[in-house]
């Protein structure tokens, strides 16, 4: 019995029951004549019918009263389905997010292998015809060696560049190490990047084994914020912190919360690349919370909490319905 049931059928009882006190409370006093001597006493007034008219009055309310529950009734179904098609309708839209998602990674991921493949391998053989070069060239040629060493210098420049895209493209050691390897990675990076910021990483509980979904949604969070701390926030201290438990009911939950102490703004900061909207839908694609706090001069906090296994049955579930 829904809700709305027992409610109805909890103030039928109360009606009923006033009914049957008033009826008896009539019975006890008399009500009946009493009304009929006073009305009949004003004769010329037709209070006399008065009775009638107050039950034909009675049951056109009875009337109205069921004929405004059964319209209820039909516009709460409408709703109602409404409402399922709706939500079946968000639950199809993540699941297509979360497969663009896992083909973006994928391209992704492609990228990163040819780019350390391809590129990586002649960039290596560059440097050591540059280097031969430079050792075989006779010493008082100053202009092959300087050459040399200027083709060696560009190469290395390049080279990094090329480590810091596959790493944007591909976390490095996520596949090999672990989630937390590659976030120890990932903040080492920025505190280079960023010598006057202070930057916390702090991995607490069971983070193995969640799969890459969640690892990568857990990376990209971590880039982001670091990402807006180094474009808009100006603060000097910045903390992540990554919780893994276990709830009272055995369900595994993965929190992650960032801070900082930075200007904060009004509204959510706008940020190119992955951004605010992405970090949410991704998010929300695996079954999870999101949450975004900001202030002016109060800093820039991020939360997001993340249940394995909620996503993907939610979005079989919305599959199912659409």
């Amino acid at each position: 019995m829904s809700r709305s049931d027992s409610r109805a059928r909890q103030d039928l009882i109360v009606v009923g029951s006033l009914t049957a006190a008033f009826a008896l409370l009539s019975v006890r006093l008399d009500l009946s004549e009493s009304l009929f001597g006073w009305a009949h006493a004003r004769e010329r007034l037709q209070l006399d019918e008065l009775p009638q008219i107050l039950l034909v009055f009675g049951g056109l309310l009875s009337w109205f009263a069921w004929r405004r529950m059964r319209e209820l009734k039909a516009e709460l179904a409408r709703r109602r389905q409404a409402e399922e098609r709706l939500a079946a309708a968000l639950a199809e839209n993540r699941r297509l997010g979360r497969q663009a998602v896992d083909v973006q990674e994928s391209e992704r991921r492609v990228l990163a292998r040819e780019m350390h493949d391809e590129l990586g391998q002649y960039l290596v053989a560059i440097r050591l015809d540059a280097a031969a070069i430079r050792d075989d060239a006779d010493p008082s040629g100053g202009r092959v060696l300087d050459a040399a060493g200027t083709i060696i210098r560009h190469v290395d420049r390049v080279q990094n560049v090329v480590r810091d895209i596959i790493g944007r493209l591909r976390p490095a050691g996520l596949d090999e190490l672990g989630l937390v390897a590659a976030l120890e990675n990932c903040v080492e990076g920025w505190r280079r990047r960023l010598p006057g910021v202070e930057i916390q990483l702090l991995p607490q509980g069971d983070l193995d084994g969640l799969g890459e979904d969640i690892s990568l949604a857990l990376y990209r969070l971590t880039q982001e914020c670091l990402t807006n701390v180094s474009r808009h926030a100006a603060a000097g201290r910045m903390q992540i912190a990554l919780t893994g438990e276990r709830e009272a009911d055995g369900t595994r939950k993965i929190t992650f919360c960032a801070e900082d102490d930075g200007r904060g703004a009004a509204g959510p900061p706008v940020g190119g690349g992955f951004g605010l909207a992405g970090m949410r839908e991704r998010v929300q694609s695996l079954g999870g919370e999101f949450l975004v706090g900001s202030a002016p001069g109060a800093g820039f906090r991020v939360r997001a909490t993340i249940r394995p296994g909620a996503g993907r049955n939610a979005n079989e579930g919305g599959s199912d319905a659409a």
